[in-house]
């Protein structure tokens, strides 16, 4: 995925302003480059864990489809470790009584800001595992 500076720099933003709590949000792409940012609330405001309110996720997926975008990446932090998914993440994105993806194609960045300076990865979570994706800053 393609990303511009400002955008990478909009994920940490909010990645920093929600530590402790863990944030989230969603990132609107065209042919895999970012056009924006789209932030959400994470409705358990907890440091272990994520998510979306269904009404407003349908919102943010409602704005960027008449954007004439696709839902490019899914976003949120991890504020107590690496930005590498952990098994609740792995189960958000793939759950176990489904055995698929929930949003097949969509990346998810992780935002780790545990350490020195923040770090943005990219990864396709998937019934076949965790594969890690490139980002490509500009």
């Amino acid at each position: 995925m393609q990303i511009d500076r400002a955008l990478y720099a909009e994920m940490v933003s909010h990645a920093l302003e929600d530590a402790p709590n863990e944030c989230c949000g969603m990132v609107g792409s065209e042919s895999g480059v970012a056009k924006r940012v789209y932030r959400a609330t994470n409705i358990h405001a907890s440091p272990l864990r994520y998510e979306i309110e269904a009404g407003e996720m349908f919102s943010l997926l409602s704005e960027i489809e008449e954007a004439g975008w696709a839902l490019g990446a899914i976003y949120h932090s991890h504020t107590r470790s690496a930005p590498y998914p952990s098994q609740t993440d792995i189960n958000i994105a793939v759950p176990p009584e489904l055995g698929q993806p929930l949003w097949p194609g969509t990346i998810y960045l992780i935002v780790g800001v545990a350490g020195e300076e923040p770090e943005v990865r990219g990864y396709r979570l998937d019934s076949d595992g965790v594969a890690e994706v490139a980002l490509s800053v500009s």
